[in-house]
């Protein structure tokens, strides 16, 4: 109702009445919900991290589970301005909306910050949400991306599709129906994509640098040893999102 009266939702109480066609159009919006579309989609904004993002059909809508993902990240990239990195890189791959690229250059000015999409649906997403951050967004597979930051990069961030083909009936409707295919499925054991922001994240980073990569919570100990694995990383642990459930594992790339 508040998105419809066009005021906060804390001003609600002191609003007019309704008119005829507010009502009409809340009660068309509620119909919606009821259905399982995300509010989300109805809005056609997101709140992360204190900015309001664009979204809808054809973009993965930001979760806050993934702020946390974002905070540390963030964290990371001011300790390498306060060590002396004047201009320190990020790349945030599988970057759906543009959210945790919008985010780090929000929260760390001095970083130079990029992204990387391959959904053309969720590119345009992404454009609108980073206009006048600075941030250089660019179209294609993480797999192959940016390779002229080969061995410069400080900080990759990646939220990358993790639910494996066999866990569909599992999902949420508002996700399974809503949110793009590409940014749910990864393979039979949902690690296909992790694997390659590993591979990426390896050949992206400085000496030094470090990866964050969001997982499902029942993933933990699968993405600690796909990073433990080889003499790539070091310092590899896990971290708890707000509801103390396994959500993310970062590494130093030795």
């Amino acid at each position: 109702m508040a998105h419809v009266m066009g005021v906060p939702r804390l001003h609600l109480q002191l609003a007019p009445e309704p008119s005829a066609d507010q009502q009409t159009t809340f009660a068309a919006l509620v119909e919606r919900r009821s259905g399982r579309e995300p509010l989300q989609h109805l809005l056609g904004s997101a709140a992360f991290r204190g900015s309001v993002l664009e979204v809808g059909p054809g973009v993965f809508v930001p979760r806050p589970e993934t702020e946390l993902l974002a905070g540390w990240a963030v964290g990371r990239l001011q300790e390498a301005v306060v060590a002396g990195r004047v201009e320190p890189v990020a790349v945030d791959l599988c970057t759906g909306s543009g959210a945790i690229a919008r985010a780090l250059a929000d929260e760390v000015p001095a970083a130079q910050v990029h992204a990387v999409e391959l959904s053309p649906e969720a590119l345009g997403y992404a454009s609108r949400n980073l206009i006048g951050t600075g941030v250089d967004l660019h179209a294609g597979d993480i797999a192959a991306a940016l390779p002229e930051l080969d061995g410069e990069v400080d900080v990759v961030v990646a939220n990358p599709p993790y639910i494996p083909l066999g866990e569909y009936e599992s999902v949420d409707i508002e996700a399974r129906a809503h949110d793009p295919a590409l940014a749910l499925w990864s393979g039979e054991d949902g690690l296909a994509t992790i694997r390659v922001v590993e591979t990426a994240a390896a050949r992206l980073l400085r000496h030094g640098g470090v990866v964050g990569c969001e997982h499902a919570d029942s993933q933990g100990p699968r993405v600690v040893a796909l990073f433990g694995t080889g003499r790539r990383w070091r310092d590899v642990r896990d971290h708890v999102d707000l509801l103390d459930r396994p959500r993310f594992v970062t590494a130093t790339k030795a």
